[in-house]
Order: C-alpha cells, then sequence, then structure tokens
C-alpha cells in the first residue's frame, strides 16, 4: 500500500511563498500522475494542479501563474510551490494520483496552509 506524506504547511501573510513536499512510499509518479489537491473548510476537496508521468503540467484557473508543480528525478517526492498566496489559498492541501474523479491511493493526512496577515 502506496503512504503519502505531505509536509511544508505553515502560516504566511499574503504575497508570501511555500513549498509543499509529497514524499511517497516508493518512485510510484513514474507509473502515475500526481496532483495536489486541498479542501478549505466548509467546501469540497479540490484539485489545484497535476503533473503527468512525461511531465506535462495543469492548474486549476485559481491558482494558474502562482503554483508550479514538479517533481524530483526519481519521481519519488512531488512539489507544490505556491507564490503569491492569498488568503482564498487557507486550505488543507494533500497530494495523490488523480484516476479521473478519483484518485489511487489513500489520503495522507495534509498539510495546513494559512494565508493570513
Amino acid at each position: 500500500q502506496v503512504q503519502l506524506v505531505e509536509s511544508g504547511g505553515g502560516l504566511v501573510q499574503p504575497g508570501g511563498s511555500l513549498r509543499l513536499s509529497c514524499a511517497a512510499s516508493g518512485s510510484v509518479f513514474s507509473i502515475v500522475a500526481m496532483g495536489w489537491y486541498r479542501q478549505a473548510p466548509g467546501k469540497d476537496r479540490e484539485l489545484v494542479a497535476t503533473i503527468t508521468t512525461s511531465g506535462s503540467t495543469d492548474y486549476a484557473d485559481s491558482v494558474k501563474g502562482r503554483f508550479t508543480i514538479f517533481r524530483n528525478n526519481a519521481k519519488t517526492t512531488g512539489y507544490l510551490q505556491m507564490n503569491n498566496l492569498k488568503p482564498e489559498d487557507t486550505a488543507v492541501y494533500f497530494c495523490n494520483a488523480p484516476r479521473g474523479r478519483l484518485v489511487h491511493f489513500s489520503w495522507g493526512q495534509g498539510t495546513q496552509v494559512t494565508v493570513s496577515s
């Protein structure tokens, strides 16, 4: 069973930056795409960024131009670089492998991102 561990969240002021990490138990991201999701209080979980096995990326309109998804060469760890953060980016962030509207693996614990002055 693949385990996913997210880290790197924290409290940051509007306009600040954070880099999230997603460590997988194995080089799973060499065989499946990787996605970053977020869930704000009272809202559904949403997919904000994806990277395919070939390296193609896609972003939700709300984060396009501010967030960048990438992986390490071994494809064991994924990252989400978040710049120019806004209060509406406040959420718990999770990583997983998208499979249509579903995901391949069990959810990790996520990492809290809070954007506030």
